[in-house]
């Protein structure tokens, strides 16, 4: 079984936990994406400097410190898996990147990252909720903490 994880700052050891504990044989893929937009939006607020600033754009040195940092936690992510496992980092609009390289997966695994006091849909923020409507493969959601209880959901209209 080739299982890709889906790799994110504040949701992967649950993901790496989930993997461990569920599919010890597995052939694992461990993905993170980087925003392929990263420099421009960092050059984009200095046009609020008007004009202060002119030729030092840190861009591309923005973009080399969320790679720099996206590698570390690709390589922390795959000491805590403690067996073998590829790695990927990729680059571009993060959830078509991870829905891209879920093509050749059996399962893709990732975490619930939104609103996480209560069960529902709100749970997943949007490029999840893009990954999970889209995946070409079987999906396992995980909760990166303790689920939250029953008595989190809404009650039911007051119409039949």
């Amino acid at each position: 079984m080739k299982v890709l994880v889906w790799i994110t700052e504040a949701t992967w050891p649950a993901c790496v936990d989930a993997v461990t504990d569920l599919f010890p044989d597995a052939e694992v893929r461990l993905l993170a994406a980087v925003p392929g937009d990263v420099a421009a939006q960092v050059s984009g607020a200095r046009t609020g400097l008007w004009g202060r600033g002119a030729g030092r754009d840190p861009g591309a040195r923005v973009t080399a410190i969320a790679e720099e940092a996206t590698r570390a936690m690709l390589d922390a992510a795959a000491g805590r898996l403690g067996r073998p496992a590829q790695v990927e980092l990729r680059t571009g609009r993060v959830e078509r990147e991870v829905t891209a390289a879920a093509t050749d997966a059996d399962l893709l695994v990732l975490a619930r990252d939104g609103d996480l006091s209560r069960l529902g849909p709100r749970s997943l923020d949007r490029h999840t909720r893009f990954v999970v409507d889209h995946a070409p493969c079987r999906v396992l959601l995980v909760w990166p903490g303790r689920a939250p209880g029953l008595a989190s959901i809404p009650p039911p209209p007051d119409h039949p």
